[in-house]
Parts: structure tokens; C-alpha cells; sequence
């Protein structure tokens, strides 16, 4: 598979071909992406939120009113679900919403994601990330160059610490090393540019590595 290819400053570009790029025919795996974004989102939820229900809100020991004779409707407590300041009814409570997929199903997601993006032509290759870019200004213009617009992903082997410093201050940029990419990472943006460094990585996870 064909994919463009950047100099290190991003002026240059050119066609390479990639052996060892996954290929699809059909809709083969975009159930297994779904299930796959599905579950890493579920996942990523901490399951923390809580609600107190009648019998947890402090206070409302004493009937407001005599049932009888006041003219208003009747009520037991002031902390009934329809006062405010009440209980909640069926609120949510602290949960775990993780989700488990098997690492087939990962990997076909991940190959299948890889092929989409590789074949819109959102899949960018960048010889490297210029060490003599420390300057977040500077590596803003290299990536204007690959990526005028839209959230932009990068991916290394991993980062050296001038470039993740001058990359991370970028509101539409987001850091990723090769080694932790995964389906959702490239579902989620609009240009992926990685090193080939990165990417010969990431052929290694597609043809037998972990995802």
C-alpha cells in the first residue's frame, strides 16, 4: 500500500509503498471497530456518579403538617423525591461499565481501522519529527504543512522529550506512541501523521504484535 511520505520539515512529500500494510475487502471488521471504540469509551468511564435516595438524605424525620384539616396535600417528609431537596428515584449509582473484548477482535479492529484511514489518504508519513524543531511555533508550521486544519494525531517511537515538549502545547495536536496506538486513536482525528519509525512499529503490532 501506497502512502505519502513528508520530509522532516514537511516541505517535501512523495509516494511509498509499505509492505506489510493490512488489506480489506467487504466490510470485514468494522463490526469488531465498533465494539472496539465501544469498549475503550465504556472503559474510560470512571462509574462514580451517585445519588442519594429518600433514605440517604439527611433530615426529614418529622412530618411536615398533620395529615388532616391544613388544606395542602398530605406528605409524610420533606425529603420525598417531589420536594426539593428530596431523594432521587432510580438515580445513578457507582457502577463498573468496563467492557471485555478478546485480543482477536482487537487486532482485526485495529487492522481494519489502519486500512480506512491509509486508504482515505488521513494516514501521513513523516521521515522523522525534526529533532532541531524544540519550538512548539515550529513544529506548528511543520504540521500546518502536512495538516492546514482539523485535530491531528502524532504518532513516534517514541517521542524525544524536546519534541513532546514542543508539540504539547498545540490545541489540535495530540501525542501517541507507536507501541499504545489503538482503534480509537485512529478513529478520532482528523490526520494521524507517524514517523516511520512509528510505523514500522506499528506494521510489527498489525502482523503479530500486541494491540
Amino acid at each position: 500500500m501506497k502512502l505519502t511520505v513528508f520530509s522532516s520539515d514537511g516541505t517535501q512529500s512523495s509516494e511509498k509503498d509499505f509492505a506489510g500494510l493490512p488489506t480489506f475487502e467487504g466490510d470485514k471488521g468494522l463490526q469488531a471497530v465498533k465494539e472496539v471504540i465501544v469498549a475503550i469509551n465504556a472503559n474510560n468511564r470512571q462509574g462514580t456518579h451517585s445519588t442519594k435516595t429518600r433514605g440517604e438524605v439527611r433530615g426529614g424525620g418529622k412530618k411536615p403538617w398533620r395529615q388532616k384539616g391544613t388544606g395542602r396535600a398530605r406528605a409524610g417528609s420533606i425529603r420525598s423525591p417531589l420536594w426539593s431537596g428530596g431523594g432521587v428515584v432510580f438515580g445513578p449509582k457507582p457502577r463498573d461499565y468496563s467492557k471485555k473484548i478478546n485480543d482477536k477482535v482487537k487486532q482485526l479492529a485495529f487492522s481494519r481501522a489502519l486500512f480506512d484511514r491509509a486508504m482515505a489518504g488521513e494516514l501521513a508519513v513523516i521521515e522523522q519529527f525534526d529533532a532541531t524543531a524544540k519550538k512548539t511555533k515550529a513544529v506548528d508550521v511543520i504540521v500546518g504543512r502536512i495538516a492546514p486544519k482539523g485535530r491531528v494525531l502524532l504518532v513516534d517511537a517514541p517521542f524525544t522529550a524536546e519534541a513532546s515538549r514542543a508539540a504539547r502545547n498545540i490545541e489540535r495536536v495530540t501525542l501517541q506512541e507507536a507501541a499504545k496506538l489503538n482503534t480509537h486513536d485512529l478513529a478520532n482525528y482528523a490526520k494521524i501523521i507517524v514517523s516511520t519509525k512509528a510505523l514500522e512499529t506499528i506494521i510489527s503490532r498489525v502482523n503479530g504484535g500486541k494491540n
